[in-house]
């Protein structure tokens, strides 16, 4: 029998079709949320519910990938992560209340995480010399896909379409990745960083702690502010929905177009940068309103854009012997900080709406005051990053003349 190559081109075309799938399901999901409470009665809490299991889900899988990584490899994790998917699109499919809905979005949470520990490392060790380049590349993906997702929901629910077949449009690309998956050979995990005990003593350097505080403030500030979009900005005269097209529109394109942005500032420059232009972003939109809030948009989307991926590529590059591990504990501590941190926002909207009502000003509406109140909340996030890259970048720069 003739082995498959392992055309790394065809390894990053399998991992950017898996990716997409993940964004899918948070795109899709977000857009039947009001079908679902409606046929199966369900309250606001308990959709809460439902959508806290896929970020449950996705940290849990990325931890433990991350530590069998070395044991199982890529295609292992991948060949989970499909077996996942399609166990929670069809449970998804024929759920018949909350608990049904709550356990398939638990599966599809761990493929989506199954995901990023397979294809991160992968890519890292695939695309050695420009591992950061090549996972902002990868991670075009994940704001393409749910660009994709969003515009399927819009026009199938426009259509008359029901939920169910919105949720099995995503069988389609699930299938495509997995056969091409069950297909492929895929390289061994490398011997320099096979050691599961190295990686773990890795993960005690003063560097990757330092790191993984600072992923749990770039994930939040990015995917905090984008999970409550709906709420913050429903009231601003400015359309959410489009907002989060233009948001992840340009997200897709700056991570595609990467290497220049990252070879001329350097991975810690790129992290400063954003962290500056996210807290101009956030800020702006706390005192925007109508067309001023899509200009405020593209600030915040300019300054989140390089977070996640730039993140998993520093670990790649300056913790090495960290290997998957690291690489997936990074991003399983951002994913975990979305998590806790989304009742605490949930609950400053609700705080900020009873306080504006409390103090009712004639022509001023309550849910912008909300919005505008939450959003000067998140703009810490990325302000308290401004000093820590701040002092990430001397640090780099001093280490590298040394």
């Amino acid at each position: 029998m003739t082995n498959i190559s392992t055309d790394s081109s065809r390894l990053f075309r399998i991992c950017c079709i898996a990716l997409t799938v993940t964004a899918m399901t948070f795109a899709i999901r977000a857009g039947i949320l009001g079908q679902l409470g409606a046929e199966f009665g369900l309250s606001d809490g308990q959709l809460g519910w439902v959508n806290a299991m896929a970020f449950l889900g996705f940290p849990i899988a990325m931890m433990i990938g991350g530590g069998l990584y070395n044991l199982l490899g890529a295609k292992k994790l991948l060949l989970v992560a499909f077996v996942c998917h399609l166990v929670g699109l069809f449970l998804t499919i024929t759920a018949t209340g909350f608990w049904g809905l709550l356990i398939s979005t638990l599966f599809i949470g761990f493929a989506n995480g199954a995901v990023e520990a397979g294809c991160n490392p992968l890519i890292a060790d695939t695309y050695h010399a420009n591992k950061t380049t090549m996972l902002n590349r990868f991670h075009v993906w994940f704001p393409g896909g749910i660009v994709i997702g969003a515009l399927i929901s819009k026009f199938m629910t426009d259509a008359g379409l029901g939920w169910q077949l919105q949720i099995s449009v995503m069988l389609v690309p699930a299938l495509v990745y997995g056969l091409m998956t069950i297909k492929q050979n895929f390289p061994p995990v490398k011997a320099s960083q096979a050691s599961t005990s190295n990686n773990i003593k890795a993960l005690f350097s003063p560097l990757f702690i330092f790191m993984a505080i600072c992923m749990t403030l770039t994930a939040t500030a990015e995917l905090g502010t984008q999970q409550w979009i709906e709420r913050i900005l429903g009231a601003s005269g400015a359309s959410p929905m489009l907002i989060m097209a233009l948001i992840t529109g340009l997200m897709a394109i700056g991570r595609y177009f990467s290497g220049p942005v990252i070879k001329k500032l350097n991975p810690a420059g790129v992290l400063l940068a954003s962290a500056v232009i996210a807290t101009a972003g956030i800020y702006s939109m706390s005192m925007a309103t109508g067309v001023m809030v899509y200009f405020a948009a593209v600030l915040f989307a300019l300054g989140v854009t390089y977070f996640w991926p730039t993140m998993i590529g520093f670990i790649a590059e300056n913790v090495p012997e960290s290997g998957a591990l690291g690489m997936s504990l990074i991003g399983g501590a951002g994913m975990f900080a979305v998590s806790m941190w989304n009742p605490v926002i949930g609950q400053w909207i609700d705080t900020a709406r009873q306080n504006a009502i409390n103090n009712a000003v004639t022509g001023i509406d309550p849910e912008l005051v909300a919005g505008q109140t939450v959003l000067a909340n998140l703009a810490i996030f990325p302000a308290v990053l401004v000093i820590a890259f701040s002092l990430l970048y001397y640090y780099m720069n001093k280490r590298t003349a040394a």
